[in-house]
């Protein structure tokens, strides 16, 4: 991951020659304060983030060193730049700057100390003479400017002024003194609630930091500033999560719907929050909206996404793309094929495609349809419910969403008469990392096949034969095409049951490495049972059977038995009672352990590691284990279940030590600099944020990035974040991450809907051409209704004629009935009864989802 910011550099050329005060090398270095300011100076990870490379550069980490490669011609040192950003000065101290370099061919560089965007001032410079031999080179120099970390800070070493191509090799880079420690996580503000919303008939709770061990006094106040509930705070004690003191505020009782709520404890308030049964359901589709904006090898057009985040097909081989139609294996391959590989999700914040993180992803689409058809809302999920290109096709748009992956899934098979036939190849990404930013269809690298592998292969085997069976009824040839491609994958699978990544195939992408596959066989299996009634012996003669893959960490990309345990849970088959008995029993259970850290925790989040530590994607992963507790309150309606999903879903949308909602456009603090390629606005203004219903990776206390590294060391586990663009250990977003929240938004959407306040009755006669039908509505809120506005969906060809006691219209299959203003308000308990006439030519089935004022009704 190359970061480019060059070009604020190349601007400021000569202003930094003009302001600039060469210092000799010097031997005798002022003593400085053993504060290191530059990060992974010694390379030793093997990348070279977060330095970055400009225009006639390329570097690489090779043997220890960074050595980047200088094409000549370039006038002036600063032509040609190399340098790292955030850098931290402070004026009027101290610094020692030391490096070991050398170059192919003897030639003079500079190191230079200053500031990355305009005004450009220089602090000092170094001219350095280089040869072949590596040599050690250390000055001392005093800071006239203040930058301070993950400021404007920059260190560069100009390398341009030659006429002939050179390569530089630099290592051991150290930046050392100034007095200020590095900085962790700023201290969040104390009072930490869901800053979008908590429905009026469920838990509302908030935590508050404080050095307090007695009860406070909390404030509930309204929109107008008004108090309108008081109580006290429960001590928690210290929690682990945050390392801090934590006490819990519980409003509970308080059910009165309305936004721009506040708490106060103390002097301090609260980000605003609303109290509604709809306050959370626009992230069913915000959420799932994701995935189009992730489809590569098509324009993301305006009409669904807006301008602004609108963009050109990536990757289709129109210049500067070299495309995905023909990509050839990595040269150290040499399979003798290419694939066109179109099509599919990028995975993250780079232009990768990988196999094990879309597979896993893709299911997930696919399984929240399926549970929703099976034991919730599949209408919610329907044909026209989200803005995309194949909306009013007559499929479920998320499945058609799903099906961009799939396809692209099918398309990463290794062709009949090639070796390892069958097998998927494990990803598909750029020779090298893609530099940050650039738009998916200005990426000028080559694109490359990595090798197939038995976990890549089992997951196009799991999510197509899952496709398989959803697709029957709508697109049968597209289904016995997915399912023919499933089971040569499980074949090929069993047949080279031990092809494994390469954990070193990191360049350019992920390694998405896995040592463990029964967790895949056994998921792999389990669907291809559940589609055909086959492969039962695979399915129970598994170590993982019957849900022992389950785990208070939860499931991902890297383990997947859960996946497999989830369909044999909800879809029927020829399983033994006890089999499914015991699977249903080991998600309860679980569930129960979840609920029981929970309780445990200030910040509660179905989460735990076996060492307290959060780990890249915890967000992910909360989001999975959410859907575990979901699960176990759909398997057994107890309300504790469905309380610990919202209560996971307060944690992600800012009830957590950071005090950020981790969902982009919903929450008065929302992360905006998630880590990708295009969606770059804190680095090109002309760029956008992430769009609402984006969801970052979050916390992650291994700081796997050097930003983080720099910025957070000494984080507490749930305090291990920062909303820069450039901490992708903590701030990048994923597919697999995504549909995990996908799954569960859409899961809390269905529960909001069934808090509505609404009851509606459909009574219709018909004859061969036509019906009339009378809707009766009931209010059963608590508060009367001044008018209404009802929705439903035909689900053939009729054809609204006329209607009474509304406002009747009609867009494709979706029915409105409008009437603001009723004869008089329609209190609780009443009633209001309007009708319509319709033409039709095929038989009539009554519709089964009515939502009034927005609120899902009971039919």
């Amino acid at each position: 991951m190359v970061i480019k910011n060059w070009w604020r550099a190349m601007t400021a050329a000569a202003v930094l020659l003009a302001l600039g005060a060469p210092l000799a090398a010097s031997a005798e270095a002022l003593e400085a304060v053993d504060y290191e300011r530059v990060v992974n100076g010694a390379f030793d990870s093997g990348a070279a983030d977060p330095w970055w490379t400009g225009p006639g550069t390329a570097g690489r980490v090779s043997g220890g060193e960074w050595c980047v490669d200088v094409t000549g011609g370039a006038v002036n040192g600063y032509d040609a730049l190399v340098g790292q950003n955030g850098v931290p000065y402070e004026a009027g101290q101290s610094y020692t700057l030391r490096f070991d370099a050398r170059a192919a061919t003897l030639q003079q560089v500079s190191a230079v100390a200053g500031e990355a965007v305009a005004p450009y001032r220089q602090i000092a410079k170094l001219d350095a003479n280089l040869t072949p031999t590596a040599q050690t080179f250390t000055f001392t120099f005093q800071s006239s400017l203040d930058f301070p970390a993950a400021g404007n800070g920059q260190l560069t070493f100009w390398l341009g002024g030659q006429t002939f191509d050179n390569t530089v090799c630099v290592d051991n880079v150290s930046l050392v003194g100034g007095v200020l420690p590095p900085p962790g996580l700023e201290p969040a503000p104390p009072v930490r609630v869901n800053q979008v919303g908590y429905l009026p008939n469920l838990p509302k709770r908030a935590t508050v930091a404080t050095e307090s061990t007695t009860p406070l006094v909390w404030t509930l106040k309204n929109a107008a500033g008004t108090a309108v509930a008081r109580g006290r705070t429960v001590p928690k004690g210290l929690d682990a999560g945050s390392g801090e003191n934590v006490h819990i505020a519980d409003f509970s009782s308080y059910t009165r719907q309305g936004s721009g709520y506040t708490l106060t404890v103390g002097d301090d308030t609260s980000f605003p929050f609303d109290i509604s049964t709809t306050a959370l359901t626009g992230l069913r589709y915000d959420s799932l909206a994701f995935f189009y904006h992730q489809r590569s090898g098509t324009p993301i057009e305006a009409q669904y996404v807006g301008a602004a985040h609108a963009r050109p097909a990536g990757h289709v081989n129109v210049a500067p793309n070299r495309g995905d139609n023909a990509v050839p294996c990595r040269a150290d391959l040499a399979c003798g094929y290419t694939l066109d590989v179109r099509g599919g999700w990028y995975d993250a914040g780079d232009h990768g495609k990988y196999v094990v993180n879309g597979g896993i992803s893709a299911w997930q689409l696919q399984n929240e349809y399926e549970r929703a058809l099976r034991l919730g809302d599949a209408a919610a999920l329907g044909d026209g419910t989200l803005d995309i290109p194949e909306r009013s096709n007559g499929v479920p748009d998320v499945l058609d969403e799903a099906r961009w992956e799939v396809e692209f899934l099918l398309r990463m098979q290794v062709p009949d008469g090639k070796p390892l036939a069958g097998m998927a190849h494990h990803k598909i990404h750029d020779e090298q990392w893609t530099g940050l930013p650039t738009r998916p269809d200005q990426d000028a690298q080559p694109r490359r096949l990595s090798a197939p592998s038995t976990a890549a292969t089992l997951n196009l085997a799991a999510a197509a034969a899952q496709a398989a069976r959803l697709w029957k009824t709508y697109d049968p040839a597209f289904a016995s095409r997915a399912l023919a491609a499933a089971e040569k994958a499980y074949a090929a699978a069993k047949a080279h049951p031990d092809v494994l990544a390469d954990p070193n195939d990191g360049q350019g992408g992920g390694t998405y490495s896995d040592s463990t596959v029964s967790d895949e066989f056994y998921w792999a299996a389990a669907e291809l049972f559940a589609t055909t009634g086959r492969y039962r012996a695979d399915v129970t003669g598994s170590p993982l059977y019957a849900g022992k893959s389950l785990t208070p960490r939860g499931f991902d990309w890297a383990a997947t038995g859960a996946l497999g345990d989830i369909t044999l849970a909800i879809v029927p088959t020829s399983l033994p009672a006890s089999g499914v008995s015991a699977i249903r029993a080991a998600l309860v259970s679980t569930a129960d352990t979840h609920l029981a850290n929970m309780a445990s925790a200030g910040h509660p989040a179905p989460y735990r590691t076996e060492d307290g530590r959060y780990e890249w994607g915890s967000n992910g992963l909360v989001a999975n284990n959410g859907v575990v507790l979901a699960l176990a309150y759909d398997l057994t309606r107890a309300p504790k279940y469905r309380d610990g999903v919202f209560t996971a879903l307060d944690y992600l949308l800012g009830r957590n030590p950071a005090d950020y909602s981790y969902v982009a456009g919903y929450g008065e603090q929302a992360v905006r600099n998630v880590h990708h390629r295009f969606w770059a606005n804190q680095l090109d203004p002309s760029l956008p944020n992430a769009p609402a219903g984006a969801m970052s990776g979050g916390p992650n206390s291994r700081l796997q990035d050097p930003v983080a590294a720099r910025l957070l060391t000494g984080c507490a586990p749930q305090r291990c974040f920062v909303d820069h663009i450039e901490a992708y250990s903590v701030n990048e977003v994923t597919v697999n991450w995504n549909s995990a929240f996908a799954w569960l938004s859409n899961w809390t959407a269905e529960q909001s809907d069934a808090a509505g306040a609404c009851r509606v009755t459909y009574d219709a006669s018909t004859w061969a051409t036509g019906l009339t039908a009378q809707v009766t509505l009931t209010n059963t809120g608590t508060t009367p209704w001044q008018g209404f506005a009802l929705r439903f969906a035909f689900g053939g060809d009729e054809r609204l004629t006329s209607g009474w006691s509304a406002t009747w219209s009609q867009q494709d299959r979706q029915v409105s009935a409008n009437n603001e203003s009723w004869q008089q308000p329609v209190p609780p308990g009443g009633t209001v009864t309007l009708g319509f006439n319709a033409g039709k030519t095929g038989q009539h089935t009554p519709p089964t989802r009515f939502t009034v004022n927005d609120h899902l009704c009971a039919a």
